[in-house]
This record gives C-alpha cells, structure tokens and sequence, in this order.
C-alpha cells in the first residue's frame, strides 16, 4: 500500500497536516527550508490543491510555517504558537456589557493613500482607497473612534454599502472573510481631534490598536481604533 493509498477519504487536510507536521518534527525539513509547492504536494498525495492549501493554512496559524504571496511557504524560523483571533463586532461588545449601541459616520471619501499606510499594505502611495471615520458610543458616550482605510478592489460590493446605517466594523467582519491579521497595540496620549471625538481630556492615556487584514486577493483594510479610557481588553489562547 503507497502513502497516497493510506490517506483516509474524509478528513485529507488534517491527515496532510500531520504528515507535514511529522517531517518538520524530525528534521527532514530545517528551519528556514521552503517545502515543495502546493501543485507538488498535491500530486503527492493525490489531492486537490484546495486540500493542500488548507492544511498548509492551517500549519501557518500553528506558527509553523511562514506563508507569502509569491514567495512560497517555508518552515518558520523559531517557531512560536500563534494565538488565533477573531475580529469582536463592536456593537455587540456594548451591548453585552448591557448599553444601547449607536455610532456616527464623520467621514467617508476615496483618498490617494498615504505613505506609511501604503507601505504596510503593501500598496502605492496614492493609490485611493476609501477613507472613513466614525465614533462607536454606548449609551451615548464614546466607547471607540475608528479611522479605517478600505482596499475596494479586495471586498467587491463595498462601493455600495452605506455606513451611515451600519458599521464598517461589522459589515467587514460578516461579509469580508480574512486569511491574516496583523495586530499592534499601543498606548499615547490623546490629541486635540481625539480628546474632542472621545469626549475627554488633552493628553488623557488611550489605548490604540492598529489592525491590518488581508485575504487572497491583497490587503482588506488596516483600521486605527483608539479607545476610552478605562476600556480594558482580555484575551484567552
């Protein structure tokens, strides 16, 4: 019986991840290795790439492999587990802590983006996106400002949506699926837009995260949110 026999009919992607996983874990492929191309493992095991590209995916959330776009998959150097997230819908954060949610659109508008956002996305500078900022309140006081850039060539049918009447926030979250997020946070001091949107004082301490997506045609959008003081984020992994 060949190896390709002996893999299970249901349940091929995880069977390819363990196999996968077995020659990282004995060394057949180093740290820093790039491991043969989805149409290679494919044949190999006798499966759809969708298949391979699914257990590959799945190896890369464990922190074991480094996936790029046109760079091929490698195994990770130092590898670390990586905790696996999920984007909270803003509304039904405050709602659960047993407010009233509402929010307001300050701005919308196609933008040529800036240097030091396009550089994370991976775009050229001036490439226009499109550009919105709103404030998230609970029971009418401010919870979280939100400043996004939104790629329209990655989400088709955004150009339609009217965030006046619902939230960037959770119209990505429920019709924008994402492959990769990265996450920043940090701390500064409040300016004078910030301090006036979230209703408190000149260089009052927030706590800022800026979080970026992408899924398999580019980059989705990259958001800053700053947040009230006092808000306090967990996390469990």
């Amino acid at each position: 019986m060949t190896e390709r026999d002996a893999i299970p009919s249901s349940g091929k992607a995880a069977y390819i991840t363990e196999m996968v996983r077995r020659r990282i874990f004995e060394k057949e492929w180093q740290q820093g290795d790039r491991i043969p191309d989805e149409a290679e493992l494919a044949a190999e095991f006798g499966v759809a790439r969708a298949t391979v590209n699914k257990a590959l995916q799945l190896l890369a959330d464990e922190g074991l492999l480094d996936r790029r776009r046109r760079a091929g998959t490698r195994v990770a150097i130092n590898p670390v587990r990586k905790a696996t997230i999920s984007i909270p819908i803003v509304r039904e954060q405050i709602e659960a802590a047993g407010k009233r949610y509402s929010h307001r659109l300050i701005s919308q508008s196609h933008r040529p983006l800036p240097a030091q956002h396009a550089k994370k996305l991976g775009l050229s500078a001036g490439e226009v996106l499109i550009h919105l900022r709103a404030v998230h309140y609970g029971d009418r006081q401010p919870f979280q400002l939100e400043d996004r850039w939104i790629n329209p060539r990655a989400v088709p049918g955004i150009e339609e949506v009217d965030f006046h009447h619902l939230n960037a926030n959770e119209w990505l979250v429920r019709n924008a699926p994402y492959l990769r997020a990265d996450l920043t946070f940090s701390a500064c001091n409040a300016g004078a837009n910030d301090a006036r949107l979230l209703e408190t004082e000149p260089e009052q301490a927030l706590l800022i995260l800026n979080r970026t997506t992408w899924n398999d045609i580019g980059p989705i959008t990259t958001v800053r949110l700053a947040f009230h003081p006092g808000y306090a984020m967990s996390a469990t992994t």
